[in-house]
């Protein structure tokens, strides 16, 4: 039986980047303390599985960053997840920081709380890259803040690269694998930018102000960063993610084997691990408004049927590189996935974008970059 999995939105950055698409706002003390009590409240209250104490072996803070919250609001929270989960003692508990916005002492505070796990956003080590993304940090905080996490006891740190940005280079995308990989985190996420309508950077690119991302150099990159971190003994698990072995991330694999889990805050999505998803109000505001006036948050939930819960199966587990285990299909469906999408398979075997291996079917490297188009078979 899968333990499940506990999310927390925190919705506050000292300044918002350019590509950002995500609910998020400007840090203000008086709305954070309300927001943290309506946090609070939301998950002692939560019983939307009506099971009187849920098992969790993943807590994860994201946002946002999270670590402008103090130590004293992070116990809160932390306190009442334990309230209302039984939280293995070896629990996963992740928390998203900015570069260059932590002191050590506020690290070892976040650390003696249990959190044993960091996530920061580097994205770049061009600090001219990083200027044109709106990000507050520059590459030497980067190096420093993963030195002070060192230092406060954090053997277990992630952090985010992004390829593929107006005007990066293959060269300058070596440059910072180069940083990267000698700074040696436990994990790796790296992702190829998108451009989301309504961002500060899609109207940059509009405007000619900023070049249009260049699909196929994106590619390339791509290639390099597996090529890179495979000589320096790192795993590519999952497609946009790498890690040292042991250090795969325990809270984001549920996402992707389809485990439950509960988010809380504002813009939080929870999934039953059966058949069920809610998600939460978006805006901050609004969200602590309907907790304090002791409404539910939850503005919208969706029951997934056979055919939804099957193709979820499918393009959310060959996300991970292991694939997909065609015999547990079998057993959990009671259905021959080959038998099932037998002509389309056969389409993406013979164009090199899936194989298969000893009941196993996996996305060949090729098929990493063009996912979607696999993906599309079986939605």
């Amino acid at each position: 039986m899968h333990q499940a999995g506990v999310y927390i939105h925190i919705p506050f950055c000292r300044t918002r980047c350019s590509y950002c698409d995500f609910a998020t706002g400007a840090y203000e003390g008086r709305l954070a303390e309300r927001y943290v009590n309506s946090l609070c409240s939301e998950i002692e209250n939560f019983d939307a599985v009506n099971i009187a104490t849920v098992d969790a072996d993943t807590i994860y803070f994201g946002g946002g960053t999270p670590s402008l919250l103090s130590p004293a609001q992070v116990e809160r929270i932390l306190d009442a997840i334990h309230t209302r989960f039984r939280v293995s003692e070896n629990a996963e508990v992740t928390m998203e920081m900015n570069p260059g916005s932590v002191t050590l002492e506020i690290l070892c505070e976040f650390r003696r709380l249990g959190i044993n796990r960091a996530s920061f956003g580097a994205q770049t080590f061009d600090d001219d890259e990083l200027r044109r993304l709106g990000r507050s940090h520059t590459a030497d905080d980067v190096r420093n803040t993963i030195s002070l996490m060192r230092e406060a006891g954090f053997d277990n740190t992630s952090f985010d690269l992004i390829a593929g940005l107006p005007a990066q280079t293959l060269k300058s995308w070596s440059h910072n694998l180069d940083e990267a990989l000698a700074l040696r985190p436990e994990h790796i996420s790296f992702y190829l930018l998108e451009v989301h309508q309504g961002t500060p950077l899609a109207a940059q690119i509009a405007r000619g102000q900023q070049p249009a991302p260049d699909d196929d150099l994106a590619a390339g990159m791509y290639r390099l960063m597996l090529d890179r971190s495979s000589e320096e003994g790192y795993e590519h698990y999952e497609i946009s993610n790498l890690a040292l072995p042991g250090f795969e991330s325990k809270h984001n694999s549920k996402y992707w084997t389809g485990a439950a889990v509960y988010g809380f805050g504002c813009s939080a999505h929870s999934y039953d691990g059966k058949a069920t998803r809610w998600s939460n109000e978006r805006d901050a505001m609004r969200y602590t408004d309907l907790i304090e006036s002791g409404l539910g948050a939850v503005i919208e939930t969706t029951n997934l049927d056979d055919h939804d819960v099957r193709a979820e199966s499918v393009f959310l587990g060959l996300r991970m590189m292991r694939g997909i285990d065609l015999r547990e299909y079998r057993e959990r469906f009671g259905r021959d996935l080959r038998e099932q999408h037998a002509l389309e398979l056969e389409r993406l075997e013979d164009a090199g974008l899936i194989v298969f291996a000893d009941d196993q079917m996996k996305l060949t490297r090729s098929g990493v970059l063009l996912s979607n188009e696999v993906f599309s078979v079986f939605v």
